[in-house]
């Protein structure tokens, strides 16, 4: 009798199992995010949380907001809209800060400022082993409704110290970035669409009249 139960009882579990999907987990949505999507747009929120520092009490904080867009490989658009408007572009070859305000432009070449950022996470190639010369990727706890992944830069000469990647099913919904100054700063994206009709021509910028240039 008790044989027959332990048997039936093993069958159901198995049976159940069997029925569950399997578990995602932050690198399978990488690798997935990699090879799926060539392009995106959507809204996002940031907000910059500075280390407490002598004579603080809390923490400096800061929020911003405004459009996203990205088209494999290495091109993508940054357009700050509140408190204040800054854009940022890169069109493959070169990386371009416009500051609304001081109606100045930074331009860099884009192979020397992106190797081991977020951004390289995002909107480069395809290619996840190429990605993984880069990062050292590790799959992070579930939390808050998102499946997470780690990323540490393996050259340790940079300020960026980690990237916490968060993917709602599937989908790109959050950025953590952690500098070696203490700064924190977290990236939610809102009204996300995968594979957007986007055009090269839309990531290239051009210097409006009068603006300062700067080429370090």
């Amino acid at each position: 009798m008790i044989k027959k139960l332990l048997s039936t009882v093993t069958a159901v579990t198995a049976l159940t199992f069997a029925a569950l999907p399997a578990q995602a987990d932050g690198l399978k949505d990488l690798e997935r995010f990699l090879r799926e999507v060539g392009s995106a747009q959507a809204g996002f929120t940031q907000v910059v949380t500075s280390p407490v520092r002598n004579g603080e009490t809390v923490a400096r904080r800061k929020t911003s907001s405004g459009r996203f867009e990205f088209l494999r490989p290495n091109r993508f658009r940054f357009e700050y809209t509140k408190p204040f408007e800054q854009t940022i572009v890169a069109d493959g070859e070169t990386l371009w800060l416009y500051d609304v305000d001081l109606n100045q432009v930074t331009a860099r070449k884009q192979q020397d400022v992106l190797g081991s950022t977020p951004a390289a996470l995002i909107a480069a190639g395809t290619d996840m082993k190429a990605l993984t010369e880069v990062f050292d990727l590790k799959a992070a706890p579930a939390a808050d409704g998102l499946e997470w992944l780690e990323a540490r830069p393996r050259n340790k000469d940079g300020q960026l110290q980690s990237v916490r990647v968060g993917f709602r099913a599937g989908q790109l919904a959050a950025l953590e970035i952690a500098d070696s100054l203490g700064q924190r700063s977290v990236l939610t994206f809102n009204q996300w669409q995968d594979n957007a009709p986007l055009k090269a021509e839309r990531f290239r910028f051009q210097p409006p009249a009068g603006a300062d240039v700067i080429r370090p």
